[in-house]
């Protein structure tokens, strides 16, 4: 049995090497919260694959920023390497200029000023209390204290009601939120998120994102999360990442992506906007080299009994109307609002308000 002063040292050293990483290299100044550069990462085994191709971006403090995507884009992926459980094949990630250390560095990978919420619920125990799955993160050295920061972070995240329930008695909504209190009762200065409305009920959803919205005004944490549907994030995210087989092809404010996107995939994946290309745009009249995309509020169209066009399809969503109008060789969706009396096979004349041009 090792002597107390083994213990001690072995002791010191596991917590030097989890909680207290010393970085080794020098500072970087004048760089945004989290900057990455050139990186890249491929996953090995049989057969290799590139999952994040000489990417660049930068996440700025005390905002919620939103890598958005199709499935199998490297969104997860990046996620892993801002955090550190990842380490990137080239380029770096740099947290407030100093290299984020990865699993060479840190016993425990994970950056300790960041906690990650993964899909799945698999950092919780299910079969243990709310209070319990929470207040585990914290050391028992002051009770006291243990006992007020636990009431404290269930009842931000409207979970104080559920305090003596199982986790496995929760809806997915109520269990995202314990997991949310669970990483944020240790006060990270980023929380890290993946796919975190997934199992959220959609009536819930939206009430979900107003409370994370004002936990991120109150304590000014920073917010980084990953999305498949563009559609949770729109409004909830201050800057977007948009992702496409392994890079990275726009970033910005939503409201500037939406409106004057670099890439057609970003105006379809925003805006499941009409990507047409020069001979398709010729048959509206437009003269174009390149691709050209069209959101549907901006297309428009009135009842004409010798119209070139006509309607294919109406699709029922609620509010408005979807609606595919076109001719042989063309269809546009369209949005119907307000509700006019039109049928499937009506010939209709088009108009265009406005268009956004790719190179």
């Amino acid at each position: 049995m090792p002597n107390n002063t083994v213990r001690h040292f072995l002791f010191m050293a596991l917590q030097r090497s989890t909680w207290q990483y010393i970085p080794s290299d020098i500072q970087q100044q004048d760089l945004p919260l989290v900057h990455g550069t050139q990186l890249s990462h491929i996953f090995d085994g049989k057969n290799q694959v590139l999952a994040i191709d000489q990417v660049a971006f930068s996440i700025d403090e005390g905002k919620i920023t939103a890598i958005i995507g199709e499935s199998g884009s490297g969104k997860s992926t990046l996620l892993k390497l801002i955090y550190g459980t990842l380490a990137p094949n080239t380029g770096e990630v740099r947290y407030r200029g100093w290299l984020v250390p990865t699993r060479k560095d840190k016993l425990i990978p994970g950056h300790d000023a960041m906690k990650l919420v993964s899909q799945g619920f698999d950092d919780l125990n299910l079969f243990a209390k709310v209070w319990d799955n929470v207040a585990s993160q914290l050391p028992n050295t002051d009770l006291a204290r243990k006992q007020a920061k636990t009431q404290d972070i269930l009842n931000k995240l409207k979970i104080d009601h559920l305090a003596e329930q199982r986790v496995a008695d929760l809806s997915g909504g109520e269990k995202q939120r314990v997991a949310i209190a669970r990483a944020l009762i240790n006060e990270p200065e980023v929380l890290l998120m993946d796919e975190p409305f997934n199992q959220v009920d959609a009536s819930f959803r939206d009430i979900l994102q107003q409370d994370i919205r004002q936990i991120v005004a109150e304590t000014g944490l920073t917010i980084i999360l990953v999305s498949h549907d563009p559609t949770e994030v729109l409004a909830m995210a201050d800057k977007l990442i948009v992702m496409k087989e392994a890079k990275i092809l726009d970033q910005g404010i939503p409201r500037d992506l939406y409106d004057q996107p670099s890439h057609a995939y970003t105006a379809q994946l925003l805006a499941k906007s009409n990507i047409l290309s020069p001979a398709a745009s010729a048959v509206l009249g437009i003269q174009h080299n390149g691709t050209i995309a069209i959101h549907q509020e901006n297309v428009h169209f009135q009842e004409q009994a010798d119209g070139q066009f006509w309607i294919k399809e109406i699709r029922f969503r609620g509010f408005y109307k979807e609606v595919i109008v076109g001719n042989e060789i063309l269809s546009l969706h369209a949005i119907q609002y307000p509700d006019i009396e039109l049928t499937v096979g009506s010939r209709v004349a088009i108009h265009v308000t406005d268009i956004i041009t790719f190179a």
